[in-house]
């Protein structure tokens, strides 16, 4: 590859991409709303959060030292990732934290590109992610969910135009924002019930100590402030 074409890839993905309209911006939140709040919608499009929070747990083991075993999607939208290294410990903690908060965190992250008109660049970044992600599945429902997700990104990276991209881009970004506040008021209601007793607040309150409710608030705090945040970005306000 000669250095223009190098310096054109370049441009391409950290350059920036002209603002979207309000009008777009607004139909993509409601877009992203009716994926996220009707039950039927919510039982096919909640895959995607799971993507993102058995990912949060994966990254952040990696990066905190432990030696990632491997990740399973199941079609129940349920999940699992396996690590080893030590049971306790600061590593472990952040770890476990890392689901529920992982799909409102990258849909901030995603609202401050999005903001900064870096539309390419979240598109390859998510792609680059999810080949990451690929990788470590160790089922086959997880690897065909990962792979369409996937590929859908790179089908709308490189062959839709502009405007759809950002589109496509908006509409992501919004239902991970919006999809990352359900599934933590889904877990307080079955902790209520008496179910989850192996869910991630209960494993975090038996590794610090500290009441599985609090961990709930936080997990709480990170989705809405995310989202409050992360709307306030996108709409430009």
């Amino acid at each position: 590859m000669d250095t223009t074409s190098i310096a054109g890839l370049w441009d391409r993905v950290f350059g920036t991409q002209p603002d979207p309209s309000q009008w777009l911006v607004l139909t993509t939140a409601v877009i992203a709303l009716a994926a996220v709040v009707p039950h039927g919608v919510w039982r096919l499009s909640r895959n995607a959060v799971t993507i993102a929070h058995e990912g949060g747990h994966g990254l952040i083991a990696l990066l905190s030292g432990r030696q990632l075993q491997g990740i399973r999607l199941h079609s129940d939208t349920s999940g699992l990732t396996l690590s080893r290294g030590k049971p306790t410990g600061f590593g472990m903690v952040l770890t476990a934290a890392a689901g529920y908060t992982a799909p409102s965190l990258l849909g901030l992250g995603g609202a401050w590109l999005l903001a900064a008109n870096h539309i390419t660049l979240l598109l390859w970044s998510a792609t680059a992610l999810l080949l990451a992600m690929l990788a470590m599945i160790r089922n086959a429902y997880g690897v065909l969910t990962v792979f369409l997700t996937g590929g859908a990104f790179v089908l709308v990276s490189w062959l839709t135009e502009a405007q759809v991209q950002a589109a496509f881009a908006y509409v992501v970004v919004w239902f991970l924002l919006l999809g990352g506040v359900r599934p933590v008021f889904e877990l307080q209601g079955k902790r209520r019930r008496g179910g989850a007793p192996d869910s991630d607040a209960d494993q975090l309150s038996r590794l610090t100590r500290v009441p599985a409710l609090i961990w709930l608030l936080l997990f709480h705090a990170v989705s809405l402030c995310s989202l409050t945040g992360g709307g306030r970005w996108l709409l430009g306000w």
